[in-house]
């Protein structure tokens, strides 16, 4: 309940609300709202393919290169990536209580503390679910946008821009370095390969203290439980023949079928929740020919890692039954014609949690309840699963507006209220780095 909330967290808000520079920063939100349009127009007209997102990646290094962050680039992943960096050992803006009566310490810009210690990220991805060569053809009508991906993710990524190009403007240090990086591979078979990279591969890996992720539209909808999920591709090969006089042959087709059919008659658990799909079949040439191939791809999912682990044993037991079943036919081991078996695992999204009394939530609690909105707590897959599996307090956020025909070449983005959900953004993320700055490296 919001009422609960620790009362100095909530005049924290109220202080950091008021101060001056905060009120810079949101002037910049309301003065600028043309120029956030603009920009999305001109960066959703930037084709972002899976595994095709360079083009857009340069553009918002480009952007973040004008905005004055620091260290811009693009990374072994090709992530777009720049530092709003910090020149004090604690936050020199609202500081917490205990910090109030002692002035924050100044370092020069190039101290190693700047490069070093704990860290924010902000984050949206800028991949889209459209395939190469999809037409597009922004239309922006009055504060209405209409083209593939206008929403998910080109207002992430705007949110993104503005938050940086606020922080700028009112020449705020927000007491932390922050990193703010445009990712790639949130879609589909992307894997959450741009984040993962900032996690395990990055500068920054192990110093990453709290994670703000901005995806699609909205302000009164946080995501907090990470949805795992594990995605397979099985594919059987034979020798294949003509369908009378290789009758005897092992055909693919029917034995994977069969593994398909013994997976479908699986109870899966409903507490925590747990799915298996076959999302695509594909093999055969011909009507009268036996298949040399099938492959199929499977997708698992759950809220409990420990229930996709199980489900993932239960898929290879089931292929390799079919498979065994096939190959030790009799007439099957007379002409020694067997299949062959492939599993690879194409997905790994791993599931997580963030507790209902984490500080992060609390803090967005706090904001709502001054900006008088107030969360919905959802389940998603996002970049936020990496933190969230890794311990790390994360949250996912819409940047404003609203959105619809999501995943269609019809999807829209409306700028109305966008303003306010920039402004909640900002004020939890200045509370956040002043949370992050006052870590110990113990506690990091």
């Amino acid at each position: 309940m919001l009422t609960t909330l620790p009362e100095t967290l909530y005049v924290r808000i109220n202080r950091l609300a008021a101060d001056r520079r905060t009120h810079q920063a949101f002037r910049w939100f309301h003065l600028n709202d043309g120029k956030l349009m603009d920009w999305q127009r001109e960066m959703v007209s930037i084709p972002a393919p899976p595994f095709g997102e360079a083009e857009r990646a340069t553009w918002v290094a480009e952007h973040f290169e004008a905005l004055g962050l620091k260290d811009v680039h693009i990374d072994g992943e090709g992530n777009a990536v720049g530092i709003f960096p910090s020149t004090h050992a604690r936050p020199a803006l609202a500081s917490t209580d205990t910090d109030a009566e002692t002035e924050p310490v100044e370092y020069p810009a190039d101290d190693p503390l700047v490069h070093h210690g704990p860290i924010l990220l902000v984050s949206a991805h800028l991949d889209t679910v459209f395939p190469a060569g999809t037409p597009i053809l922004p239309v922006v009508e009055h504060r209405r946008l209409t083209a593939p991906g206008a929403c998910d993710n080109a207002a992430g990524v705007i949110g993104m821009l503005a938050l940086a190009a606020a922080l700028k403007a009112a020449e705020i240090d927000p007491g932390c370095s922050i990193i703010f990086a445009g990712n790639v591979g949130e879609e589909g078979e992307g894997d959450l390969r741009g984040t993962r990279y900032l996690y395990e591969q990055s500068l920054w890996s192990g110093r990453i203290a709290a994670h703000l992720v901005l995806d699609g539209a909205g302000d009164e909808i946080a995501v907090t439980e990470a949805l795992g999920s594990l995605r397979f591709l099985v594919t059987l090969q034979g020798p294949g023949g003509h369908s009378w006089s290789d009758a005897d042959a092992p055909n693919p087709i029917t034995v994977l079928a069969e593994a398909i059919s013994s997976l479908a008659q699986l109870q899966l658990p409903t507490t925590p929740r747990t799915t298996l799909n076959v999302g695509t079949i594909e093999g055969g040439s011909s009507v009268n020919a036996v298949p040399e191939s099938a492959s199929a791809r499977f997708d698992l999912r759950s809220t409990d890692s420990n229930e996709l682990a199980s489900l993932e044993t239960e898929l290879r037991r089931a292929v390799e039954k079919a498979v065994d079943r096939s190959n030790n036919r009799p007439f099957q081991q007379k002409s020694k014609a067997t299949l062959q078996t492939s599993i690879e695992r194409i997905g790994n999204r791993p599931a997580g949690r963030l507790p209902g009394d984490a500080p992060l939530l609390e803090t967005l609690r706090a904001v709502d309840r001054h900006l008088g909105l107030k969360t919905q707590l959802r389940l998603a897959s996002t970049d936020a699963n990496i933190p969230l599996s890794l311990g790390i307090p994360a949250l996912s956020l819409g940047a404003g507006g609203d959105g619809g025909g999501i995943h269609t070449r019809a999807e829209w983005f409306d700028a109305t209220n966008r303003e306010l959900a920039l402004k909640r953004l900002l004020l939890l993320l200045l509370v956040a780095a002043q949370d992050v700055a006052n870590l110990t490296e113990a506690q990091l």
